[in-house]
């Protein structure tokens, strides 16, 4: 017997040992899944210093983000399943090798092509960290109260590292070069995975079944092309042929697999758990949640650096706000819960987001930070109280067996809601801002060329007025930056009504079909 797959966490001794540092045991699991999260969004303030750098394209800055993000989605269903089946410790320690190995190897990459295959290698590390976290949790905190608090902590831990990339990945750029917001993970992971051998007990499905290849790959496939069309369809048009084609590939793929796992003696996942309402209304919850709040980093990131002018780490300190109302929340989140109910506290924190982005859908673009504040606090408190309650809903629908494909089920939809969020909500808005820009340079001095090329890029419109104004004079310049400002924040208008939108609808749907409480044990 190895050490990473010690004796199972159920044998009476080791149980009262593990129970003794379970604490222990959330603060390594809390560093895993903050490392990872980090990732996610630390790299979208280096998109411009690789432009730089690399000579990365447009497109090309677009697969950095979105390669980790197909490959981490496409294989946490999976992973999750892997996890439960060979033991969850063994699958952590495995998937955060590989996530600083391939991290090192993304900070010494010499092309952007170097650069997109490592970010999709190190979505496989993610795809296999994250639900073994979630599901060591489980397994660790049977207490059904400490349960809750410890999914809170570990939800304010995923909240805070969503929207503090950008404070770290601008402190770096403004102190190292670009491959520092990679090479960062390295040291990060040395320490985890020591931590991990040492302090993490091992879990796993204690009835294990046969393996079940063909519902492993039916998911990968169906959930990574669903994935993959969704990032794809802005560029091609949501009624082209290939959006299309791909989303109904996507659902004969999904479909393929829930009849599968309905007809399998030993499916991977159990697809009879969709009937459970507490399962299916938080699963949506969650989607529900980050889809709005992925399409408003997509924007507001944006709006920092280019209507207000801030440089990168101005920029991150910026979002502070959100991070500190999520982290401030989350834990409250499982004492509403016990006292209030699930309902009631899901269905308040997604209406509180519909708050937040309402007030965000008034900025102007001399608002007053204030009022960036007032909405960061209804969006990033409504997260935390939306996140732990759901995510504890998932969790105690499923038995401590099968946690490893509940929390891959909790992150997929996590992750497929983000990335909904920045296709939708980001075409959304480009298209706003491109046409709102065409109308308002209509039978200007910009030439055709580069007005084509600035609907395409708020940053290219940038560089637009910089020229207009060395060849024309400054007077132009100014008048070409009004524009794009005026045309930015109509399309973050937009974005920001359709995100309120969204979690509106989902408070809706929580408020309907989302239990008070558990119904059964």
């Amino acid at each position: 017997m190895s050490l990473i797959e010690a004796p199972s966490i159920h044998s009476p001794a080791v149980s009262e040992a593990v129970h003794e540092r379970r604490w222990s045991v959330l603060t390594v699991l809390c560093l895993s899944v903050f490392l990872i999260v980090v990732d996610g969004t630390i790299v979208n303030v280096a998109l411009p210093t690789l432009f730089r750098e690399l000579g990365a394209t447009t497109s090309q800055l677009q697969w950095v983000v979105d390669a980790y993000t197909l490959v981490f989605a496409g294989l946490l269903l999976a992973a999750g399943s892997l996890g439960d089946r060979f033991g969850r410790k063994g699958t952590l320690v495995t998937g955060m090798a590989l996530f600083g190995l391939f991290s090192g190897s993304a900070a010494l990459a010499g092309s952007p092509g170097q650069l997109i295959a490592m970010r999709a290698a190190m979505g496989i590390g993610a795809a296999l960290i994250f639900p073994a976290t979630l599901a060591i949790l489980v397994s660790v905190f049977r207490n059904p109260a400490e349960r809750a608090k410890a999914i809170g902590i570990w939800a304010a831990t995923s909240g805070l590292a969503v929207a503090l990339g950008p404070v770290t990945g601008g402190w770096l750029l403004e102190h190292f070069y670009w491959g520092s917001v990679f090479f960062v993970n390295v040291p990060v992971v040395i320490v985890a995975i020591i931590a991990i051998v040492l302090i993490v007990p091992t879990s796993r499905d204690s009835h294990v079944q046969r393996f079940d290849p063909l519902g492993l790959l039916l998911s990968i496939a169906g959930i990574s092309l669903l994935v993959y069309t969704v990032i794809e369809a802005p560029d091609w048009g949501w009624g082209s042929g290939n959006a299309v084609g791909g989303f109904a590939g996507a659902a004969v793929l999904l479909s393929a697999f829930i009849l599968w796992e309905r007809r399998s003696t030993h499916p991977m996942l159990d697809v009879g758990v969709f009937a459970n309402a507490r399962f299916t209304a938080a699963s949506l919850s969650v989607t529900f949640a980050f889809f709005a709040l992925f399409g408003f980093i997509f924007m507001v990131t944006q709006y920092f650096q280019f209507v207000r002018g801030y440089g990168t780490l101005e920029a991150g300190v910026r979002t502070l706000p959100f991070a500190l109302f999520t982290g401030a929340a989350a834990p409250l989140a499982a004492k509403f819960a016990g006292r209030f109910g699930t309902k009631a506290v899901v269905t308040a924190g997604l209406f509180a987001m519909a708050v937040g982005f309402t007030i965000s859908a008034t900025l102007a673009v001399d608002s007053n930070y204030l009022i960036v504040v007032l909405a960061m606090a209804f969006m990033g408190g409504g997260l935390g109280l939306v996140n732990a309650p759901a995510t504890e809903s998932i969790m105690g629908s499923l038995p401590p067996d099968k946690a490893g494909v509940g929390s891959a089920v909790n992150d997929t939809t996590r992750e497929l809601g983000g990335t909904l969020g920045v296709a939708i909500v980001g075409s959304l808005f480009s298209s706003v801002y491109g046409s709102k820009l065409a109308a308002l340079l209509s039978g200007s001095a910009v030439p055709p060329a580069a007005l084509a090329e600035a609907k395409q890029s708020v940053g290219a419109a940038a560089e637009v007025a910089t020229q207009a104004a060395k060849s024309v004079g400054p007077a132009a310049g100014r008048a070409i930056h009004g524009a794009i400002n005026t045309a930015f924040m109509d399309g973050f208008h937009a974005g920001s009504f359709v995100s309120a939108g969204v979690v509106l609808f989902g408070s809706m749907l929580a408020f309907c079909f989302l239990p008070a409480r558990a119904t059964q044990a």
